[in-house]
């Protein structure tokens, strides 16, 4: 198995780099887990900005050459694991731009005249390992669970990624977080998943 860690966090002091380095350890000693690729956004300074102009269209964006090597980690991906904070309740704007310009049509997707399109990444799983300061139900109670459902059928299924795994970790800025056992947790998964 091929594994692609899509890291999102400013800070390398971070909870969300403590789990990265748990995801990473696990996974060495995973006799399933061929080879590990890691894509940090912030420090690889990942542009999230769409631009569409006379120059560049969105119906081209699949083929954009600054892109290609986004693409090819993608295709080369057999699980694709993102790690990233939850800020006012969805995924950092640096992860949302990414998302943005590498699932576009032509590539991740494809229209076939229906309600919904052929998704082009099946057979792909994703892991989704997120931090947030509330409490861990926030999301759920408050926000009718609108993370996972962006995450999952909004983005995901729609692309023909079935297989999608949720770590949500709340309460993380108090000192009684559990914080050891979260990356404990993160460590023992990544060191017994297979595909």
């Amino acid at each position: 198995m091929k594994m692609l860690i899509v890291y999102t966090h400013p800070n390398h002091q971070s909870l969300s780099y403590a789990f990265l380095q748990e995801v990473v350890r696990g996974s060495k000693e995973n006799a399933e887990i061929e080879e590990v690729k890691i894509l940090d956004l912030y420090e690889e300074q990942y542009n999230p900005i769409l631009v569409f102009n006379e120059h560049k269209r969105r119906r081209d964006m699949h083929a954009d050459p600054e892109l290609a090597k986004y693409r090819e980690q993608l295709m080369w991906a057999d699980k694709i694991v993102f790690v990233y904070p939850i800020w006012w309740g969805r995924p950092p704007a640096m992860l949302m731009g990414y998302i943005d310009r590498m699932f576009a049509s032509g590539f991740a997707y494809k229209e076939k005249g229906g309600i919904l399109p052929e998704g082009l990444l099946k057979g792909k799983s994703v892991v989704c390992i997120s931090s947030m300061k509330g409490p861990v139900h926030y999301p759920l109670l408050w926000l009718n669970n609108a993370h996972k459902i962006l995450m999952r059928k909004a983005l995901f299924n729609y692309v023909g990624i079935k297989k999608v795994k949720f770590f949500e970790f709340g309460s993380m800025e108090s000192p009684r977080g559990k914080h050891q056992q979260k990356l404990e947790k993160i460590y023992r998964y990544f060191k017994s998943i297979d595909r």
